[in-house]
């Protein structure tokens, strides 16, 4: 019988332990609002709190030249995810400010509305950022794979 000591079964040299807020998560990709495929290419052309084209996105990450838009209409889905995340956000928090605090139904819906008001851009970059990191896949790699850079050098 052979002998496996505990550190062949959980090997630390190698052993990547990703937070849920560190590079390479999903997570970090969301909440930063960069690329889902190298983490580090922005996906919009202004700041998170940038009420001046607060919608636009870029076409192609600026590093590993993923597509933002592969088909038309492909950000469909990124409304349910908005409406979800919104519509659970307000009962909850209305819920909290009435029934915890004791405040007024019309104190609570009012911070509601300043709240939503203020972050609406960010709520909607999320959701697009979410439906996206649905579908692709982190790749450490990407920028010398598939990015401008990495294109020339295969050349």
């Amino acid at each position: 019988m052979r002998y496996f000591p505990a550190r062949a079964l959980w090997p630390t040299k190698h052993y990547n332990n990703m937070g849920i807020t560190k590079k390479g998560s999903k997570a970090y990709s969301i909440f930063a609002l960069k690329c889902p495929r190298c983490h580090e290419g922005e996906m919009f052309e202004t700041g998170s709190w940038s009420f001046k084209k607060s919608f636009d996105m870029l076409e192609r990450c600026p590093q590993c030249d993923l597509n933002y838009f592969p088909e038309p209409g492909y950000y469909y889905g990124a409304m349910f995810i908005s409406y979800i995340w919104s519509g659970w956000f307000s009962l909850l928090s209305v819920a909290f400010f009435h029934w915890y605090i004791g405040w007024s139904i019309d104190a609570a819906f009012g911070m509601l509305l300043i709240f939503l008001a203020i972050n609406f851009v960010y709520i909607f970059r999320i959701s697009r950022l979410m439906w996206l990191n649905i579908n692709v896949k982190y790749n450490p790699k990407a920028i010398a794979l598939f990015g401008v850079k990495g294109r020339e050098q295969v050349k």
